[in-house]
C-alpha cells in the first residue's frame, strides 16, 4: 500500500521550518497493524522518521546544486521495528537486559508513582531517598519499597527522590498534567524550535558528496536513548559521530550496544586540564554539537549554546532534555517512561485493573531521536545560503504534549499482521556478531546501513577521522 506524507508530517516539516511543498516527495508503504496503541504512536513514529529521511533528501539536493529531491520512502515495518530497536538487539545470540527491578510502576497511599533506577547511582539514591539500606539482594529491595512507597503519597515520593538526586514522579492523567506548572510550561512551547542565535560563515561542503552529511563532524555528549538515536542517524547519512562520556558517569554496555552503530565512542574528563584541551582541539574542528543532559548541566563547563557559539562560530547546536529548560522542572532529570508517567500517556494506556501501562515503544525518545536528526540536517541546509550558529532545542515532555493532544490520527489506517524479521540483519563487529534493526532513514542514493557496528563503549581515542 502506497501513501502520500500524512498530515502529521506536515506538522514536524513546518515546526523545523521546511518547505511545505517538500513533504509530496514522501511516499509511505509497509504492513499495517504497527505500534498498536490508544495513542497515535504509528503517525508518530511515520512522521518523525519522515522528516528525519526528508531533511536528508534536502540537503543531498542542494549539496548538488539544486533540482528535484532523491526520493524518500517511509516503510512501516521498518519504523516499527527501529522504534523497538532494543528488544530486536541480539550480540552473539544474548539479547540487552531490560529494566531493572526498581524501574516500574509501584501503589502508593494515593495513587501511582513510577521510578527509574536502571543506573547504580539511581538506585543506590532511590534507596537512600526511602531511607533504606543498601543490599545487593534485589528481590528483598523491592519489597522493602514496595512497603515504603504504600504508606506514601506519590507527589510527597516524587519530591522526596527527586531532592536526593534519584528520578520518581507521580502518575498523572492529561488533565492533572494540563493543570501542573510543568505541563502548562511544556503546552506553550513548540514541538521544537531552530533559530540563529550568532553569526557565522556561510557553509561550504563538497558537492559529490557520496552521503547526505558526509563531511560533517559531530560531538555526541548524549546518553541512554534519544540523542543517541539522533546521532546513530546522522552517523547513517555520513557524518563523522565521536560520542564523548566523562569517566565518572556509569554507561550500560547494552544500551550503547544499541544506539552506537556508525559512531566511536571516547571518555574524556572536561574537569581536568588535558582533557579540557583536547576538547577544545575536537571543538575547533567540530560541525555539530549535540548535547542531551539537563539544561544547564554542561554550563560550568563552558558548554552553553553562547558560549559554544563564541568559540565555534557557525556551528549547529542540539539541545535534547526531558522536560524542557522552562517551568520548575526544567533543571530536573528524566526518562522517557518517567515522561510518560508525568503527562498522562500511563493513565491512557492503563489495563482494565487500572494499572498504569506504557507505550508499544520507548517512541517519545526514538521520536524526539529523529526530529532532532532532522533539525541538524536542516539547518546545515539553511547554513549553506545564511550563515549563522544555530540551535536547536527538543524536550521529550514536548513530544509527548504533541502526541497526546495535537498529533492528527490516521483514520484510514490498513490492518495487518506485522512480524518484524524482514528489517532485521546481522553483521560481525568488535563485539561479535551483532542481530540489529535495519535503519528506517531511507534516502535514495544514500546509505542504507551504517559502516561500522558498535564497539566497547569508550574504548575510541578522542580525535577526528
Amino acid at each position: 500500500m502506497i501513501k502520500r506524507a500524512t498530515g502529521a508530517t506536515g506538522q514536524a516539516w513546518a515546526a523545523l521550518g521546511g518547505a511545505p511543498a517538500l513533504t509530496a516527495a514522501v511516499v509511505y508503504g509497509g504492513p499495517g497493524g504497527t505500534l498498536p496503541s490508544r495513542l497515535p504512536v504509528r503517525e508518530l513514529a511515520r512522521a518523525t522518521v519522515a522528516v528525519a529521511s526528508l531533511a536528508a533528501a534536502e540537503l543531498a539536493a542542494a549539496r548538488r546544486g539544486g533540482g528535484p529531491l532523491p526520493a524518500v520512502r517511509v516503510d512501516d515495518g521498518a519504523i516499527a521495528t527501529a522504534f523497538v530497536s532494543e528488544r530486536h538487539l541480539r550480540v552473539d545470540g544474548r539479547a540487552a537486559a531490560s529494566f531493572a527491578p526498581l524501574s516500574r510502576f509501584w501503589r502508593t497511599r494515593d495513587g501511582w508513582v513510577r521510578t527509574h533506577a536502571n543506573y547504580p547511582h539511581h538506585r543506590a539514591r532511590l534507596a537512600e531517598a526511602l531511607g533504606l539500606p543498601r543490599t545487593d539482594d534485589e528481590e528483598a529491595l523491592v519489597g522493602r519499597v514496595t512497603a515504603e512507597l504504600a504508606l506514601r503519597d506519590a507527589e510527597e515520593i516524587q519530591e522526596t527522590v527527586n531532592a536526593a538526586g534519584g528520578l520518581a514522579v507521580a502518575v498523572r492523567s492529561a488533565a492533572e498534567w494540563a493543570a501542573h506548572p510543568q505541563g502548562a510550561a511544556v503546552a506553550r512551547r513548540p514541538l521544537l524550535t531552530l533559530e540563529r542565535i550568532a553569526d557565522g560563515p556561510v557553509r561550504t561542503l563538497t558537492p559529490d558528496a557520496g552521503a547526505p552529511a558526509e563531511g560533517l563532524r559531530v560531538l555526541d555528549l548524549t546518553r541512554v536513548i534519544a540523542g543517541p538515536v539522533a546521532t546513530r542517524t546522522l552517523g547513517l547519512l555520513g557524518a563523522d559521530v565521536l560520542r564523548l562520556d566523562p569517566p565518572g558517569l556509569p554507561e550500560s554496555q547494552d544500551a550503547h550496544n544499541d544506539t552506537g552503530f556508525g559512531k566511536r565512542s571516547a571518555v574524556l574528563d572536561l574537569a581536568h586540564r588535558a582533557g579540557r584541551a583536547a576538547f577544545e582541539d575536537l571543538l575547533a574542528r567540530a560541525d555539530v554539537v549535540v548535547t542531551g543532559y539537563r539544561p544547564g548541566a554542561l554550563d560550568r563547563h563552558g558548554l552553553s549554546p553562547e558560549a559554544l557559539a563564541e568559540r565555534r562560530p557557525g556551528l549547529v547546536i542540539g539541545q535534547l532534555s526531558a522536560w524542557g529548560a522552562e517551568g520548575p522542572w526544567g533543571g530536573r532529570r528524566g526518562f522517557d517512561s518517567l515522561v510518560q508517567a508525568a503527562c498522562g500517556i500511563a493513565v491512557t494506556e492503563a489495563g482494565p485493573d487500572g494499572t498504569p501501562g506504557a507505550l508499544p515503544a520507548q517512541a517519545l525518545d526514538h521520536g524526539t531521536g529523529y526530529l532532532l536528526a532532522a533539525a541538524v540536517l536542516r539547518a546545515v541546509t539553511e547554513q549553506r545560503t545564511t550563515g549563522g550558529t544555530r540551535l536547536a532545542r527538543l524536550s521529550l515532555a514536548r513530544t509527548a504534549h504533541w502526541l497526546t493532544r495535537d498529533l492528527p490520527r490516521d483514520e484510514n489506517e490498513a490492518s495487518g499482521v506485522y512480524a518484524p524479521d524482514a528489517w532485521l540483519t546481522e553483521a560481525d563487529g568488535p563485539l561479535g556478531r551483532v542481530r540489529y534493526a535495519r535503519p528506517p532513514v531511507h534516502v535514495e542514493g544514500a546509505p542504507r546501513d551504517w559502516a561500522r557496528t558498535p564497539a566497547r563503549w569508550g574504548s575510541d581515542a578522542p580525535e577526528w577521522r
